[in-house]
């Protein structure tokens, strides 16, 4: 997919001339050092008498300075020796490098190509700084006082490493990545790196001008892992990664592991740590007491650049949860979040698996914006993306100089619809590296669910391959057996750590067990997956098929509607109207209907309360709760301006925005509707068979007992005395809700009065009622 052009802030160090014009000084968004300033440089003859070092083998020396040395730390540093104190200091286009110790200040020898290096008559290594000098050749100088990022210690611990090599650490996120602590006594940030090919890695960023040839990192024996603690970098910092491939080549790159990036196309990493301070302590305690599937779950899917574009996170806040309550939805979608370079993939190609896009503002923004969700009684769910990753040469591919994160294979690797890499899930660190982000995102940002993008596409090994362009598992089957144990262990991880969070598959196919619990095997020797619900593909594709002829030829596909029922109790169901059906052409919902523009919006209107009425939860995307004319366009977003007062005097849109309030108003007090929602003994047919009346009636009933009677009216014409069997012993109906009424923009064919329960045998029934069903209409009716 073609992207804009991107600008990399880190693309190419800056000159020597202009580093020594411009030397590193001291990052300006770190509290000063409170400490008085050094004393000048001493005159010839002051201070001890440094001997000069003993110089670096000339292979340990190239490979310090070409950056493929595995143990920067044993060359440079204070190291104490026979002769004394030997120190070493890697400072490019530096004058000059004294240590600075109590009692202390030796000017260091230099050695060329910015190594400075001397003897100290110590017997042990003190607490140093070093003052280092730029400038010269008749410009001004300039002194910086800094810690010696290579008299450190490692800042990440065995236990981390070891579960790093298990693939099982599952709040990875706090040990690798770039994070501000304070080490030995010393403030700064610790740089860790997952790169088990690479001959050698340093750390580049703004605070060296791009010049990462001073901050080598260190390798922690054979994890794969390298690491490096430089103090006096903060908050804010740009990063990134340069490493040098097994072939000797160079790539930099960003951080797998960054949790802030910077806003595209620049694609450098940014130094973060959270401050927010969480308010949703009541939501937090209370979103796990019922069951998912036991619980009223109404979602409205936004895509939040286009939903008010323009808007930050924390704009986002003050307008989007009133808005969604408003509304009466229980949860909001947010399509997904995490750092994408490409505003037009609508975040599905992701290169920062654990930053939340910076378009709309910080990490701690978007965490405000889920609190504000929370304190008005709204669940968030992300959309998730571990199927695929982009090819750009600056984030996962190849990472390190050979396939890491995809496949080595590289028709395993290529995902075939989208020009895409595939994860490698038979790796245990890169299994561990999607099993801990999806539990990062409901951990650090409190998030309630993770809808899970193309499952399908990990499942199978002949996912969009022909016959020779795929090769069958060990038990000669097209299962992806890596991709089933991924699912897993992902989804059981998330259920064990994050009670309340609910997991849903986008899963298109007819695989057996997607919600089952990964315990249960179920025909094929497969336990189940382990997702909380699964988006209800086919009577998506179904339903809107129906709906999208004729009502003269809806008699014919009569069955479209009725299927689902087939195999309704097979999963835990949502009902998706998502993004995907009211783009590239497929139309929006209301422009998929037949007819003139009242059909349209009447048809629209049925559809919704069929929806609402049939077993499984609802997902509706933004704009089709106002039946928004035109397909979604991420540049502009929904048409606001159809719901101004001013565009129409009749309330064509405004109508539905208020009829799917009340549907969602219904729906939550009327636990028929969402108690039972997969038990069969929750909903019975009245008709399923009315074909050429293109009628469907149904009752849903709750633990209870007690029912609710929905009827739906597909075609454009009125039927009067209408026969429907009700079951005993309910002796009156009412009206909870009828799409057709007045204030929604229907023609107002309703029951104002309850309808008596007639003593009349009908649909296998001991009772029935006579009612008037408007045309194109849905109608519910509860017992009085």
């Amino acid at each position: 997919m073609t992207r804009p052009p991107s600008r990399d802030s880190s693309a190419a160090p800056p000159s020597a001339a202009a580093a020594t014009a411009a030397p590193a000084a001291a990052d300006p968004r770190l509290p000063a050092d409170p400490r008085p300033p050094a004393a000048p440089r001493p005159r010839s003859g002051e201070g001890p008498r440094v001997r000069a070092a003993r110089p670096l083998d000339p292979g340990d020396r190239e490979r310090l300075l070409s950056g493929g040395c595995h143990d920067p730390h044993a060359l440079l540093g204070a190291h104490t020796g026979r002769g004394g104190v030997s120190v070493r200091a890697l400072r490019p286009h530096a004058r000059a490098v004294t240590v600075l110790a109590k009692g202390l200040r030796a000017e260091l020898h230099s050695e060329g190509d910015g190594l400075f290096a001397g003897v100290l008559p110590l017997r042990a290594a003190p607490e140093y700084r070093l003052l280092v000098e730029y400038g010269g050749d008749g410009g001004a100088g300039h002194e910086s006082e800094i810690h010696d990022p290579y008299r450190f210690l490692p800042a990440l611990g065995e236990l981390d490493l070891h579960l790093i090599g298990e693939g099982r650490h599952e709040e990875l996120w706090r040990a690798l990545g770039a994070h501000p602590m304070t080490h030995q006594g010393v403030a700064g940030t610790r740089f860790t790196l997952w790169a088990p090919n690479a001959r050698g890695v340093r750390v580049t960023g703004d605070f060296c001008y791009w010049d990462g040839t001073g901050f080598p990192m260190r390798s922690l024996g054979s994890s794969g892992v390298w690491e490096l603690f430089l103090p006096g970098i903060g908050d804010g910092a740009l990063y990134k990664f340069q490493i040098m491939r097994p072939d000797g080549s160079h790539t930099l790159r960003a951080d797998p592991m960054a949790r802030r990036a910077e806003t595209p196309p620049a694609t450098a990493s940014v130094v973060t740590g959270s401050r927010y301070a969480w308010q949703d302590a009541e939501w937090m305690a209370r979103r796990g007491r019922r069951p998912v599937h036991e619980s009223p779950f109404s979602v409205y899917e936004v895509h939040l650049p286009s939903w008010r574009p323009g808007l930050s996170y924390r704009q986002l806040a003050e307008q989007l949860p009133s808005y969604v309550a408003d509304l009466g939805f229980t949860h909001v979608e947010l399509m997904p979040l995490s750092e994408h370079p490409f505003g037009g993939s609508w975040g599905y190609q992701v290169t920062g698996f654990y930053a939340p896009t910076s378009r709309m503002g910080t990490p701690d923004d978007f965490r405000h914006l889920v609190d504000a969700l929370h304190r008005a009684g709204i669940g968030v769910i992300m959309d998730w993306v571990p199927a695929h990753f982009p090819r750009d040469d600056w984030a996962l591919a190849e990472f390190d100089g050979r396939p890491l994160y995809e496949p080595g294979d590289p028709s395993r690797a290529a995902h075939p619809d989208w020009g895409t890499l595939e994860f490698d899930y038979g790796r245990t660190e890169v299994r561990n590296f999607l099993v801990a982000n999806a539990v990062y995102w409901c951990e650090e940002f409190h998030v309630d669910g993770l809808r899970v993008d193309a499952v399908a596409s990990m499942l199978y090994l002949d996912y969009s391959r022909e016959h020779g362009q795929w090769t069958p598992n060990e038990h000669g089957g097209r299962e992806n057996l890596d991709a089933v144990a991924f699912l897993q262990e992902m989804n059981a991880t998330v259920y064990r750590r994050c009670p309340g969070v609910v997991t849903i598959a986008e899963e298109s196919t007819a695989w057996n067990g997607v919600t089952r619990a990964t315990h249960h095997v179920g025909p094929g020797g497969f336990g189940g997956l382990g997702f909380g619900l699964k988006w209800n593909m086919g009577w998506m594709h179904d339903s809107l098929g129906y709906a999208a002829h004729e009502p003269v030829h809806r008699k014919y596909h009569h069955h479209e509607m009725t299927f689902s029922m087939v195999y309704a109790y097979s999963e835990n169901y949502i009902l998706p109207i998502s993004h995907d059906e009211v783009v590239h052409g497929k139309r929006s919902l209301v422009s998929k209907m037949p007819g003139d523009w009242w059909q349209q919006r009447a048809g629209h209107r049925a559809y919704l309360g069929f929806m609402w009425a049939h077993p499984g939860k609802q997902l509706l995307f933004m704009g089709q709760e106002f039946a928004q004319g035109a397909e979604w366009s991420e540049a502009h977003g929904p048409d606001w301006w159809l719901l101004d007062p001013s565009y129409a005097a009749e309330p064509d849109h405004r109508g539905v925005r208020l009829l799917v309030r009340d549907l969602n108003t219904v729906y939550g007090a009327t636990p028929a509707l969402w108690e039972r929602d997969t038990a069969p003994e929750g909903f019975a047919w009245v008709d399923g068979d009315a074909a050429d009346d293109n009628v469907f009636a149904f009752l849903r009933f709750d633990a209870a007992g007690s029912p609710l009677l929905a009827v739906s009216n597909f075609s454009p014409v009125v039927r009067h005395d209408y026969r429907l069997g009700t079951p005993e012993p309910v002796d009156a109906w009412a009206e909870a809700l009828n799409t057709d009424a007045a204030r929604y923009g229907g023609g107002g064919v309703c029951h104002e009065e309850p309808l008596k329960a007639e003593p009349v045998p009908w649909h296998g029934r001991g009772t029935s009622v006579r009612l008037t069903l408007p045309p194109l209409a849905t109608v519910w009716l509860r017992p009085v």
